[in-house]
């Protein structure tokens, strides 16, 4: 990245539109995929920005003849592209709690049966073996939902700011240049 005099700009040059995109792609230009470098270049770039900016991707292009449908075509595929990952995180949050609903349900009813158990063996042996298997059905119960817990209180925050990530970049400003001659950018390419 270069610096724009933009906070919150993020700025490609390319010698071709194509650089932005997977070559192995077949689709036309507004479903391809962006290449992984492209990507991560992006992603990078975009992390370190403020959070309260909206943000712009410059693409500067060596061509010197533009085409305004190809350059339509470029802003929507790069907004598209990052639509489509937004939509990816939120399935993957939303499988995400099922799974945890899944993972805790089995959870408590585990927990039910080693505290069962372990009140089972109390009742039963009054020694100092049997004291420990008792508390260790107890621990092995509580450790049982250790998973469903980290599910619901940790594991779903790297999603949800991955998803925030990919929607300022889906609502970001796209604007495509192209040089012309030698040092003539357009005033807001800079």
């Amino acid at each position: 990245m270069e610096d724009t005099g933009d906070t919150g700009a993020i700025a490609l040059r390319l010698t071709d539109s194509a650089q932005l995109f997977n070559t192995l792609d077949p689709f036309p230009f507004r479903e391809r995929d962006l290449a992984p470098d492209a990507e991560q270049y992006i992603l990078d770039w975009a992390q370190d920005l403020p959070n309260n900016q909206p943000i712009r991707i410059i693409v500067h292009l060596q061509s010197a003849d533009p085409d305004r449908h190809r350059d339509a075509d470029l802003q929507q595929a790069i907004k598209g592209w990052f639509r489509s990952r937004e939509a990816g995180e939120a399935r993957e949050m939303k499988t995400l709690f099922r799974d945890g609903r899944i993972a805790l349900s089995v959870g408590f009813v585990m927990l039910s049966l080693f505290m069962f158990l372990s009140w089972a063996v109390a009742q039963n042996y009054d020694n100092p073996f049997a004291r420990v298997i008792s508390e260790s059905l107890v621990i092995i119960g509580w450790v049982v939902l250790w998973r469903p817990a980290e599910m619901f209180l940790y594991d779903w925050t790297p999603i949800l700011r991955r998803k925030r990530l990919f929607r300022r970049l889906a609502e970001a400003r796209v604007t495509v240049h192209h040089a012309g001659r030698p040092g003539e950018w357009p005033a807001d390419a800079a």
